[in-house]
Order: structure tokens, then sequence, then C-alpha cells
């Protein structure tokens, strides 16, 4: 079955699950088909850690996100959500995911990320201070900025990981794989707590691998942990990734989709229709996706697929519906804001306005999708 066919199969299943849920609930055994909505609307995907990353994150980096300004000069207040995600330390660790050039992240990695988010004016240090700047020329926003912490996932079968309590761990044993996770959680909270941010909240842990293969036996116990600390899990699974359907099962407090259609010409526009469909059969959120291939001087460019998404996601009701999370590469929005070329201000301009219509919308967490 070629790729068409198959997206067309996925639409009508979609379809077909969306009538029976409507159907269901004529007889009150089923909840109608909606997409996911959490009490972030619009958040934004920040990779740091990584030496590898061109962008240090500094206040003046994060200015437009938190608040965007248009070629008038009027300025608003953009993304409400910041998630602050990694999965390799550019030194030769992976923390979820890699290739045969790295090697499994340790105690020693993982106590090391922590500390890159944690570093002063930079990363959740530089978005409070920039939302704080920002307050006493816009005044207090009327939302509550929230923020999203990566945390590194335990590989089975991992013996040098590290130790605790001092006995050494081995993640060939499911329970010292959940030990990492909660000895983690409660590493972050503890320095979160020191910190005292004053302009967001944290609102809990995202999953960083985004598949649930050889994590399921976990899951349901990290996420039970996490939620003791009144914070949530969350999850980004891609498109047909191995468990991307059971987030419900696996316990995740929210999870988005990811279409994939950005980055492969071969992939139909149609996989964003199925997606969105897919998601709202799901309770899920949907994943906006792009990097620099979507500015107008690139050398392979995909402007006119980031174009494809806003259209999908305007077609199918995404951005009166649903949260979106938004991928962009580990700063496009930023180099957007400063381009010279008005194709780039265009084209961030139009995304702005969306965002910033959707904090019309009265965005609250008794609406969301568990």
């Amino acid at each position: 079955m070629g790729i068409l066919s198959k997206t067309m199969a996925l639409i009508f299943l979609s379809v077909l699950l969306c009538t029976w849920s409507l159907f269901v609930q004529a007889s009150g055994k089923s909840k109608v088909c909606h997409y996911g909505k959490t009490n972030i609307a619009d958040m934004v995907l920040i990779y740091y850690g990584g030496v590898h990353r061109s962008m240090e994150w500094s206040k003046d980096q994060f200015l437009p996100y938190v608040v965007y300004q248009n070629q008038k000069g009027k300025k608003n207040w953009l993304f409400d959500g910041f998630l602050f995600t990694e999965f390799l330390d550019g030194k030769g660790h992976h923390f979820a995911h890699g290739n045969a050039s790295t090697t499994l992240a340790c105690k020693p990695e993982w106590e090391w990320l922590m500390n890159r988010q944690f570093e002063k004016d930079r990363a959740f240090s530089a978005l409070d201070q920039c939302i704080e700047e920002q307050k006493k020329e816009l005044g207090k926003p009327s939302f509550r900025h929230k923020m999203v912490a990566v945390m590194p996932v335990p590989m089975k079968g991992q013996t040098d990981w590290g130790s605790l309590d001092g006995r050494q761990l081995d993640f060939g044993n499911d329970q010292d794989r959940i030990e990492a996770c909660k000895w983690y959680v409660d590493r972050f909270l503890e320095q979160y707590r020191k910190e005292g941010y004053k302009n967001f909240d944290f609102e809990g842990f995202y999953w960083v691998s985004e598949k649930d293969e050889n994590f399921r036996e976990i899951l349901v116990q990290v996420g039970d942990y996490i939620r003791s600390k009144n914070l949530r899990l969350f999850w980004i699974p891609y498109w047909t990734a191995i468990g991307f359907d059971n987030w419900r099962t696996d316990k995740f407090d929210f999870a988005y989709i990811q279409p994939n259609y950005f980055f492969k010409n071969e992939v139909p526009l149609e996989r964003l229709d199925a997606t969105c469909a897919y998601a709202k059969g799901r309770g899920m959120g949907l994943e906006m996706e792009f990097d620099d291939r979507a500015l107008a001087d690139a050398s392979d460019p995909k402007r006119e697929r980031l174009i494809g998404y806003i259209e999908a996601f305007r077609n199918n009701d995404v951005f009166k519906e649903a949260s979106i999370a938004y991928y962009e590469g580990g700063g496009t929005i930023y180099k957007m804001s400063q381009s010279k070329n008005p194709l780039d201000r265009e084209m961030l301009d139009r995304l702005a306005q969306l965002i910033i219509q959707r904090k019309k919308i009265r965005w609250s967490q008794k609406n969301s999708v568990r």
C-alpha cells in the first residue's frame, strides 16, 4: 500500500472512530470526540542543555517568544508555555535516544543537564527575567506563564548509571529505573524551590522519548510519583511511533501528536488532516513543526510546508479547540524576528496573530482531557 493510500485509510479510521464516539454519546456510554485541551494554550519547545546548541537562551533571545511586537510597534504577550527539552549533551551522551556515536547518559550527566537548566541568566532564569521586564511595560498578563522541564529517561538494561544510597543501580531491574526517576524529580524540585522564580509556574515533566518502547513497565509508577507532587507528565510522540496511541493507558497526563509533515517532501499534505482527525479521536493536542528551512532565504526552503500546517490547523478547528505545542528548530522564531526579509516578518506576523487571538479564548484546566 502506498503512502497516500495508508494516509487516506488512517483518515477514514479516525473519522469512523469519531462517528462511533458520537453515536455512543447519545446513549450515555462515552464522551464526544474532541481535541485535547490543557491549561497551556501554546507551548513552545526550548532546546537547551547540550553544548552543541547555538542558542544560549538569554533574556534577549527569549523576548520574541514572550512578547510579539508587530511592525507598527504594538506589543502583545505571546507563548504562555515553555517546554525545556534536551536529548543530547553534545559531549557524546544521550538522554533518551541517540546514535552510534553517543553513549547512554549516567547520573553525572543527568545532574549536569539539571544544573545547565538552572544556570543564572540562562534558561529558566532568563525566562523569568524576560517576563519580569516586560510586565513593567505591558502590565501583568491575563494568564500565568507555565514551564515544563525535560526528564532524562532510564534506559532499559543500563548497568553503569550510578548509585543511590550507596547501592549501584541496575536498569535491568524496573524498580531501579523508577528510583532513578524519583531521585531526579526530588533533586529538581529541591533546586526549583531554592530559585524562587516569580513569573511562571512549574507544571511538570516531559518524557523525552517519543515512543513508549521499553518504557511501558515504569511509566505508570513514574507518573504516579510526579502526580503525588501535584505535577503532571507530558508526552509528544511522533506519527506512528511505537505506542503513540497508548498515552491514556500509560497514564500520561497530557499528550500532543507530531504530524511530521514539515521535514520530508514526500509526505503528502493529507498527513495533516489525518493527524488532526487522529488527535480529535484520541483527545490529544497537536504539534506544529518547522525549523530554519521555513525562513524565506533557506537553501532548502520549506516555507510552504509551514503554511500547510497553519491552513490545516485552521480548517480542522485546531486553533479554536486544541492545545498546541510548537517545535521551531531551536531558534527559528528568534531568527524570523531579526530577519530583514519581509517574507519572514510576514510569516511571523501570521503565526503570532493566531497565537495572540487564542489568548482571548478562556483556557481553563477543567476543560482539559485526562
